[in-house]
């Protein structure tokens, strides 16, 4: 009896300006065992694009936005399963066999992945333990969390809002209506440098307040205006 054929997974990175650590994004997914790498990028005026096509990634250009970016990139993937990377996040070694694991059970659509900010201190550690119960309590991941799901599901929920911000929370908040998200042990590793820049404690008090806001009803273009941009 012939087994299955393994189901291939395609990585989605939107990316702006982001050539200090594109290349890293990109082996990392590869090595893990993706089939494909699609780096959406958003008009960087530096030589992201070009480094990212070095490190075998696919590029496909886009307006910028990230959930712009991100469904333009998911509409070129070959991939069954989509995994969404910010471009300061990598892949651990595991996580294409971790996926194909869980998603042997042919109920679950997706989820996303434990994760490792790389950074030395107890309150990163905090950090990771907090988003993994949100995942497990609340059943919503957010974008650092290296989101993936079956590109039919994907299709299915009509892709990200192409809001300027919240768009993973509101693409996750349609997702968890039909079905549960898995958490997977990762890690998924995230860059710390913007709790370096403006202080673990500002930054997260800076996130909650953005999410307080738009659980009151602020709209996702009125909470853009207040977010700065890496590269801003």
């Amino acid at each position: 009896m012939s087994q299955s054929k393994p189901l291939s997974v395609s990585v989605v990175i939107p990316a702006l300006n982001e050539a200090e650590q594109i290349t890293r994004a990109v082996e990392t997914a590869l090595a893990a065992g993706a089939a494909e790498v699609i780096v959406a990028d958003g008009g960087s005026s530096d030589n992201t694009a070009e480094l990212a096509a070095a490190a075998g990634a696919t590029v496909v250009t886009s307006a910028a936005g990230r959930a712009v970016q991100q469904n333009a990139g998911a509409a070129g993937a070959k991939g069954d399963v989509l995994i969404f990377q910010h471009a300061d996040n990598w892949c651990g070694p595991a996580t294409v066999e971790q996926i194909r694991a869980a998603l042997a059970d042919c109920s679950i659509q997706g989820g996303a992945f434990r994760q490792r900010i790389e950074a030395d201190g107890w309150l990163f550690r905090l950090l990771e333990t907090g988003n993994a119960l949100r995942v497990r309590i609340r059943r919503l991941p957010f974008g650092d969390q290296g989101i993936f799901m079956r590109r039919e599901f994907f299709t299915k929920l009509g892709g990200f809002p192409e809001e300027p911000l919240m768009e993973d929370v509101l693409l996750m908040r349609a997702f968890r209506r039909g079905a549960k998200p898995v958490l997977l042990k990762g890690p998924h590793y995230v860059c710390a440098r913007r709790w370096q820049r403006h202080g673990v404690v500002r930054q997260t008090l800076r996130n909650w307040r953005i999410q307080l806001a738009h659980w009151f009803g602020a709209s996702p273009s009125a909470l853009a205006r207040s977010y700065r941009r890496h590269d801003g």
